[in-house]
């Protein structure tokens, strides 16, 4: 198992996501953005305002996500 929070995966808070592969994490994420959605939590609000930029361009995109795929591979088990 290895862990990521919200704020490393583009998210704007502490909370932490745990699993044995990326995709794991990564639902687990969207989820709780969903979710933050909902109660127009002005935080992460703006942070989906960020990201929705990002997905603007195919190619930063792309590197973003290998960014994060590559933090996830070298974070330690727990």
């Amino acid at each position: 198992m290895k862990k990521m929070t919200c704020r490393e995966l583009g998210g704007a808070c502490d909370r932490i996501f745990m699993g044995s592969t990326f995709e794991e994490i990564e639902q687990q994420s969207k989820a709780h953005a969903k979710e933050m959605m909902q109660i127009r939590d002005a935080d992460h609000l703006q942070a989906m305002k960020a990201m929705m930029e990002l997905m603007q361009d195919p190619q930063a995109m792309k590197s973003w996500m290998d960014d994060r795929r590559r933090a996830f591979q070298n974070a330690p088990e727990v």
